[in-house]
Protein backbone atom coordinates (compact mmCIF):
# COMPACT_ATOMS: atom_id res chain seq x y z
CA UNK A 1 0.00 0.00 0.00
CA UNK A 2 1.30 3.44 -0.91
CA UNK A 3 2.23 5.62 2.10
CA UNK A 4 -0.20 8.42 2.96
CA UNK A 5 2.66 10.94 3.24
CA UNK A 6 6.13 10.94 1.71
CA UNK A 7 8.68 13.68 2.32
CA UNK A 8 12.25 13.74 1.01
CA UNK A 9 15.04 16.28 1.60
CA UNK A 10 12.56 18.92 2.81
CA UNK A 11 14.24 22.23 3.55
CA UNK A 12 12.85 25.61 4.51
CA UNK A 13 14.46 28.85 5.66
CA UNK A 14 13.27 32.22 6.90
CA UNK A 15 15.12 35.50 6.61
CA UNK A 16 16.14 36.84 10.02
CA UNK A 17 16.10 40.46 11.11
CA UNK A 18 19.73 40.75 10.14
CA UNK A 19 18.91 39.63 6.62
CA UNK A 20 20.63 36.28 7.00
CA UNK A 21 18.74 33.04 6.22
CA UNK A 22 17.69 30.91 9.18
CA UNK A 23 17.07 27.22 8.57
CA UNK A 24 13.75 26.01 9.98
CA UNK A 25 13.53 22.56 8.36
CA UNK A 26 16.76 20.72 7.63
CA UNK A 27 16.67 17.96 5.00
CA UNK A 28 13.71 16.10 6.49
CA UNK A 29 12.82 12.63 5.25
CA UNK A 30 9.47 11.26 6.39
CA UNK A 31 7.14 8.41 5.48
CA UNK A 32 3.75 8.02 7.16
CA UNK A 33 1.80 4.84 6.51
CA UNK A 34 -1.92 4.77 5.80
CA UNK A 35 -3.83 4.57 9.08
CA UNK A 36 -0.75 5.35 11.19
CA UNK A 37 -0.88 7.62 14.24
CA UNK A 38 2.39 9.56 14.22
CA UNK A 39 3.40 12.08 16.89
CA UNK A 40 6.08 14.67 16.26
CA UNK A 41 7.53 15.63 19.63
CA UNK A 42 9.71 18.66 20.26
CA UNK A 43 10.05 22.05 21.95
CA UNK A 44 8.55 25.29 20.69
CA UNK A 45 10.39 26.73 17.72
CA UNK A 46 11.84 23.45 16.45
CA UNK A 47 9.84 23.49 13.19
CA UNK A 48 6.88 21.22 14.07
CA UNK A 49 4.12 23.63 13.04
CA UNK A 50 6.03 24.70 9.95
CA UNK A 51 6.16 21.07 8.86
CA UNK A 52 2.40 20.69 9.36
CA UNK A 53 1.76 23.82 7.29
CA UNK A 54 3.81 22.33 4.46
CA UNK A 55 1.95 19.00 4.66
CA UNK A 56 -1.38 20.84 4.67
CA UNK A 57 -0.43 22.81 1.57
CA UNK A 58 -0.67 26.10 3.46
CA UNK A 59 3.04 26.80 2.90
CA UNK A 60 4.44 26.12 -0.55
CA UNK A 61 7.71 28.02 -0.14
CA UNK A 62 10.15 25.17 0.48
CA UNK A 63 12.71 22.96 -1.21
CA UNK A 64 12.44 19.18 -1.51
CA UNK A 65 9.71 16.68 -2.26
CA UNK A 66 6.32 16.40 -0.50
CA UNK A 67 3.63 13.92 -1.53
CA UNK A 68 0.28 13.62 0.26
CA UNK A 69 -1.78 10.86 -1.32
CA UNK A 70 -4.66 10.08 1.03
CA UNK A 71 -7.24 12.51 -0.30
CA UNK A 72 -8.51 15.55 1.59
CA UNK A 73 -6.44 16.88 4.52
CA UNK A 74 -8.08 18.03 7.77
CA UNK A 75 -6.28 20.45 10.10
CA UNK A 76 -6.91 20.99 13.80
CA UNK A 77 -5.19 24.05 15.29
CA UNK A 78 -4.20 24.90 18.86
CA UNK A 79 -7.34 27.05 19.16
CA UNK A 80 -10.79 25.93 17.95
CA UNK A 81 -11.12 28.86 15.51
CA UNK A 82 -14.90 28.54 15.42
CA UNK A 83 -16.98 31.30 13.84
CA UNK A 84 -18.56 32.98 16.87
CA UNK A 85 -21.69 34.22 15.08
CA UNK A 86 -22.62 30.71 14.00
CA UNK A 87 -24.06 27.86 16.05
CA UNK A 88 -22.19 24.57 16.38
CA UNK A 89 -24.19 23.06 13.53
CA UNK A 90 -23.76 26.13 11.34
CA UNK A 91 -19.99 25.92 11.84
CA UNK A 92 -20.13 22.33 10.59
CA UNK A 93 -22.36 23.28 7.65
CA UNK A 94 -19.91 26.01 6.68
CA UNK A 95 -17.02 23.52 6.58
CA UNK A 96 -19.05 20.95 4.63
CA UNK A 97 -20.09 23.57 2.11
CA UNK A 98 -16.58 24.97 1.75
CA UNK A 99 -15.22 21.47 1.03
CA UNK A 100 -18.06 20.75 -1.40
CA UNK A 101 -19.26 17.64 0.43
CA UNK A 102 -22.52 16.37 -1.08
CA UNK A 103 -25.44 17.88 0.83
CA UNK A 104 -27.18 14.49 0.96
CA UNK A 105 -24.41 13.31 3.33
CA UNK A 106 -24.33 16.28 5.69
CA UNK A 107 -26.78 14.97 8.27
CA UNK A 108 -25.17 11.53 8.35
CA UNK A 109 -21.67 12.97 8.87
CA UNK A 110 -22.70 15.55 11.46
CA UNK A 111 -24.71 13.06 13.48
CA UNK A 112 -21.93 10.46 13.39
CA UNK A 113 -19.14 12.69 14.65
CA UNK A 114 -21.25 14.71 17.08
CA UNK A 115 -22.28 11.43 18.68
CA UNK A 116 -18.67 10.22 18.80
CA UNK A 117 -17.63 13.32 20.73
CA UNK A 118 -20.68 13.62 22.97
CA UNK A 119 -21.91 16.84 21.38
CA UNK A 120 -25.20 15.71 19.86
CA UNK A 121 -27.24 17.86 22.26
CA UNK A 122 -25.27 21.04 21.53
CA UNK A 123 -26.01 21.61 17.85
CA UNK A 124 -27.82 24.89 18.51
CA UNK A 125 -25.26 26.32 20.94
CA UNK A 126 -22.95 29.19 20.01
CA UNK A 127 -19.21 28.90 20.75
CA UNK A 128 -19.44 31.25 23.74
CA UNK A 129 -22.08 28.98 25.31
CA UNK A 130 -19.84 25.91 25.54
CA UNK A 131 -16.63 25.15 27.45
CA UNK A 132 -13.14 25.28 25.98
CA UNK A 133 -12.96 21.50 25.90
CA UNK A 134 -16.28 21.26 24.10
CA UNK A 135 -15.19 23.93 21.62
CA UNK A 136 -12.09 21.91 20.80
CA UNK A 137 -14.20 18.77 20.40
CA UNK A 138 -16.43 20.70 18.00
CA UNK A 139 -13.35 21.79 16.06
CA UNK A 140 -12.39 18.11 15.84
CA UNK A 141 -15.89 17.27 14.55
CA UNK A 142 -15.53 20.04 11.96
CA UNK A 143 -12.24 18.54 10.77
CA UNK A 144 -13.68 15.00 10.62
CA UNK A 145 -16.98 15.92 8.96
CA UNK A 146 -15.30 16.72 5.66
CA UNK A 147 -14.00 13.11 5.55
CA UNK A 148 -10.25 13.76 5.37
CA UNK A 149 -7.90 10.91 4.61
CA UNK A 150 -5.26 12.63 6.72
CA UNK A 151 -5.78 14.59 9.92
CA UNK A 152 -3.08 17.08 10.97
CA UNK A 153 -3.22 18.22 14.60
CA UNK A 154 -1.11 21.09 15.95
CA UNK A 155 -0.99 20.81 19.77
CA UNK A 156 -4.80 20.88 19.94
CA UNK A 157 -5.02 20.07 23.66
CA UNK A 158 -2.18 22.27 24.95
CA UNK A 159 -4.50 25.05 26.12
CA UNK A 160 -6.77 22.75 28.16
CA UNK A 161 -6.58 21.63 31.76
CA UNK A 162 -5.14 18.14 32.18
CA UNK A 163 -8.42 16.48 33.14
CA UNK A 164 -10.13 17.77 30.01
CA UNK A 165 -7.09 17.00 27.86
CA UNK A 166 -7.05 13.39 29.07
CA UNK A 167 -10.67 12.92 28.10
CA UNK A 168 -10.08 14.37 24.64
CA UNK A 169 -6.99 12.19 24.10
CA UNK A 170 -9.07 9.12 24.95
CA UNK A 171 -11.84 10.31 22.64
CA UNK A 172 -9.29 10.85 19.86
CA UNK A 173 -7.91 7.33 20.22
CA UNK A 174 -11.43 5.87 19.95
CA UNK A 175 -12.08 7.93 16.83
CA UNK A 176 -8.74 6.90 15.35
CA UNK A 177 -9.57 3.25 15.94
CA UNK A 178 -13.06 3.56 14.42
CA UNK A 179 -12.10 5.61 11.37
CA UNK A 180 -8.52 4.38 10.71
CA UNK A 181 -7.52 7.82 9.50
CA UNK A 182 -3.88 8.76 9.13
CA UNK A 183 -3.02 11.21 11.91
CA UNK A 184 0.03 13.42 12.34
CA UNK A 185 -0.09 14.98 15.80
CA UNK A 186 2.36 17.67 16.93
CA UNK A 187 3.08 18.08 20.65
CA UNK A 188 5.71 19.19 23.16
CA UNK A 189 4.23 16.82 25.77
CA UNK A 190 6.13 13.51 25.98
CA UNK A 191 3.36 11.81 28.01
CA UNK A 192 0.77 12.83 25.44
CA UNK A 193 2.90 11.47 22.60
CA UNK A 194 3.44 8.12 24.37
CA UNK A 195 -0.27 7.74 25.11
CA UNK A 196 -1.44 8.52 21.58
CA UNK A 197 1.15 7.43 19.05
CA UNK A 198 2.09 4.29 17.17
CA UNK A 199 5.39 6.02 16.44
CA UNK A 200 7.11 9.16 17.76
CA UNK A 201 9.64 11.32 15.93
CA UNK A 202 11.65 13.61 18.21
CA UNK A 203 12.39 16.92 16.50
CA UNK A 204 15.08 19.42 17.49
CA UNK A 205 16.48 22.31 15.49
CA UNK A 206 14.46 21.51 12.39
CA UNK A 207 15.60 17.89 12.14
CA UNK A 208 14.41 14.50 13.36
CA UNK A 209 16.82 13.28 16.04
CA UNK A 210 15.19 10.05 17.23
CA UNK A 211 12.44 7.60 16.30
CA UNK A 212 10.52 5.74 19.01
CA UNK A 213 8.02 2.93 18.44
CA UNK A 214 5.36 2.66 21.16
CA UNK A 215 4.97 -1.09 21.86
CA UNK A 216 1.72 -0.80 23.83
CA UNK A 217 -1.42 -2.44 22.52
CA UNK A 218 -4.68 -0.56 22.05
CA UNK A 219 -6.99 0.30 23.71
CA UNK A 220 -4.71 2.18 26.08
CA UNK A 221 -5.25 3.37 29.63
CA UNK A 222 -3.57 6.07 31.68
CA UNK A 223 -3.30 3.47 34.43
CA UNK A 224 -0.94 1.35 32.31
CA UNK A 225 2.64 2.07 33.49
CA UNK A 226 4.07 0.55 30.30
CA UNK A 227 3.03 3.63 28.33
CA UNK A 228 5.42 5.90 30.19
CA UNK A 229 8.43 3.62 30.62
Amino acid sequence: MKPAIEVAALRKSFTGRDGAPRAILRDLDLTVGSGEFLCILGPSGCGKSTLLNVLAGLDKNYQGHVSVSAGRVGYLFQEPRLLPWMTAEQNLDFALSSCKVETTRWEELKSRYLAMTGLSEFRDYYPHQISGGMAQRLALVRALCVEPGILLMDEPFSGLDEITARRLRSDLLKIAEETRKTIVFVTHNAYEACFLADRILVMLGGAFRQEIRVPVARPRSYDDPAIFQ
